[in-house]
């Protein structure tokens, strides 16, 4: 057997004093179905693993409780928040930028925290008008598809890049073009050459199965704004859910650290899954080229968050900053070496 990683190890220590403490022992009777929001494409891979090989109901019937698991799809990081406040959901999936947003909102409240990271992804922003190079070459004319205007990880580094092309305070600069819309929506309106959707700023595999096509163009990618690699997906919930359902949420971070070891151990099995789970997926060769790409990282450590945090902070998208990148995240992902 091989070693667990020193993260990987952090998180179920966690998850395991988690049901261990005799305080949260006694909080109420908890769920008996966990409702889990995702969206689209490999980067959810990780909860597809869960749902496919029936994780949680394993790591929670280890700990003595039979649940049911309900994985609902939405398109984007707002309506999976509303859903989360609302009470309809447990456990909220998405970019880094709404669970940021979230944080802020409810802190003092609900205090809603991150659970872990997916993964580190780069993401790409691809556009099929020829005249386009770089984000100056955008005009009226063009419209960006994205999951969320404004809030989404994809419209915060686009804020972000127009900043450092344009000048301090110009980072809405392009926000007027970007249209809210799923992955494979704005994908297919942008390869259809139909469309007022010239540009995509997406995720893999969507982005990548673009630039098989000669009309399209890379424009940039978050690793290249961010200056490397940062966290693209991560998973949130609220004080409530975790206190008042212990053994629900370690069998939660128990499930999702031995998904991820299961895509970084076994990535053809990965592959099988993602393509049993996501209707559409493309072919395994292709599922195979992107897991065995060295910038695709699986795993719950967070990655260079206090940089969107920050600018989020300073643009006025959030009140104010987290001091570390722990103030944003349950205490058992801090014996991680995040950022």
């Amino acid at each position: 057997m091989k070693p667990i990683m020193p993260a990987r190890r952090a998180v179920l220590l966690g998850a395991a004093s988690l049901v261990a403490a005799p305080g949260i022992l006694r909080a109420q009777s908890e769920v008996r179905e966990v409702r889990i929001a995702k969206q689209f494409g490999i980067s959810y891979l990780p909860l597809m693993v869960m749902e496919d090989q029936n994780l949680i109901e394993k790591h929670a019937r280890a700990a003595g409780l039979e649940v049911k698991t309900n994985w609902l799809q939405f398109s984007g990081g707002a309506p999976i928040n509303d859903a989360l406040i609302s009470g309809s959901l447990e456990f909220a999936g998405g970019g880094v930028g709404p669970m940021i947003v979230l944080w802020a909102r409810t802190k003092g409240s609900l205090n809603v925290r991150g659970v872990g990271s997916l993964n580190s992804l780069p993401l790409y922003l691809n556009t099929v008008n020829p005249a386009v190079k770089t984000v100056r070459d955008f005009t009226d004319k063009d419209r960006i598809g994205l999951p969320a205007v404004r809030v989404s990880i994809q419209a915060i580094t686009l804020q972000m890049e127009c900043e450092r092309v344009f000048g301090m305070g110009q980072h809405a600069k392009l926000d007027n073009i970007t249209v809210s819309m799923s992955h494979p929506d704005a994908m297919n309106a942008m390869m259809s050459g139909r469309s007022e959707i010239t540009a995509h700023f997406g995720s893999p595999p969507f982005q990548n199965q673009q630039l098989q096509d000669a009309r399209v163009t890379r424009v940039l990618t978050n690793y290249e704004v961010l200056g490397g690699p940062a966290s693209f997906n991560f998973m949130w919930t609220t004080a409530r859910v975790r206190e008042q359902n212990p053994r629900v949420y370690a069998a939660f971070v128990a499930a999702l650290a031995e998904a991820q070891a299961l895509i970084n151990r076994d990535k053809s099995l990965a592959a099988d899954i993602y393509a049993r789970v996501e209707r559409g997926a493309p072919p395994k060769e292709f599922v195979m080229q992107l897991l065995n790409d060295p910038q695709h990282v699986f795993t719950t450590v967070p990655n260079n968050t206090m940089k969107y945090a920050t600018f989020m902070a300073r643009t006025g998208t959030i009140r104010e900053a987290p001091a570390d990148w722990k103030d944003m995240f349950f205490p058992e992902l801090h014996a991680a070496q995040g950022s």
